[in-house]
């Protein structure tokens, strides 16, 4: 039932959140949802009720609406059509190389010191990514729907 909240929210809201990407901008939606993400993994560090862990999953659910379509977008805003399927590949080789190392890392840190401290690193990690994000990126301007 978890794992159904979580879906319900991300497929309730994950039109809204592309509209709005395409309003303001893909960096400030995939920043928010990535603070969400930190918001939510503090939580988790610290919910210790079954009511905490049940909201903490739809917050969960509202990160993913915020960023998996609006990365996607971000990468053809970014690259030329020509090399828009290569950018897809080396963004989800990415995310998969990295899936691996950082659950082995989560795990060992909640081994290591419990799982205040795992669910904290993420959550500073996400918010260090945020940060990045907006210092490091440059936008483009989003393509007029008539160039697509």
């Amino acid at each position: 039932m978890l794992w159904f909240a979580l879906d319900m929210t991300r497929t309730l809201f994950s039109m809204p959140a592309g509209i709005i990407s395409d309003r303001v901008g893909r960096r400030y939606v995939i920043v928010l949802g990535w603070l969400i993400y930190a918001l939510t993994y503090f939580g988790f560090a610290f919910s210790s009720q079954p009511i905490h862990i049940w909201l903490l999953f739809i917050l969960y659910g509202f990160y993913y609406s915020l960023t998996e379509g609006t990365e996607r977008a971000f990468i053809a805003d970014l690259v030329p059509s020509e090399l828009r399927a290569t950018a897809y590949g080396i963004y989800r080789f990415a995310i998969g190389v990295g899936a691996f190392p950082a659950s082995v890392i989560f795990g060992a840190i909640w081994q290591w010191k419990g799982p205040i401290s795992a669910f904290t690193f993420g959550a500073s990690l996400a918010f260090l990514a945020s940060i990045l994000l907006l210092a490091l990126v440059k936008e483009s301007r989003p393509r007029d729907l008539r160039e697509v």
